[in-house]
């Protein structure tokens, strides 16, 4: 997709603050924070959101959770986290592309407020 913002994050033609990157999944900071660590985890290939996983490409989200992991592992998340990903617009997606949302360093109260 040339339109969509995180496949040009993901390029490097828009500047992003790296926390995890390998060869399926690129993570990074969220410019709009909502925890004190909040990091944005794309998979490197588009698919549009949650509702787009299919047999073809559900091996990304379980790159993803595995980078969760390395990178709760790296910044010292003992304490928990959340991870979110939204879908559509009444799921609140903003960006066309799947992503998930790693919140973390604060306590997150349920339900979501």
């Amino acid at each position: 997709m040339n339109d969509c913002l995180f496949c040009k994050i993901i390029k490097g033609e828009i500047p992003s603050t790296k926390v995890y990157e390998d060869e399926y999944v690129y993570a990074f900071l969220d410019i709009a924070p909502q925890a004190p660590f909040h990091a944005v985890l794309v998979p490197k290939t588009h698919i549009a959101s949650a509702a787009d996983i299919d047999e073809s490409n559900s091996f990304y989200t379980a790159k993803i959770y595995e980078a969760i992991g390395k990178i709760a592992k790296a910044e010292n998340l003992e304490k928990g986290f959340r991870v979110v990903t939204n879908c559509g617009e009444d799921g609140g997606q903003t960006v066309g592309h799947l992503h998930f949302h790693l919140l973390a360093r604060r306590y997150l109260q349920w339900p979501p407020g």
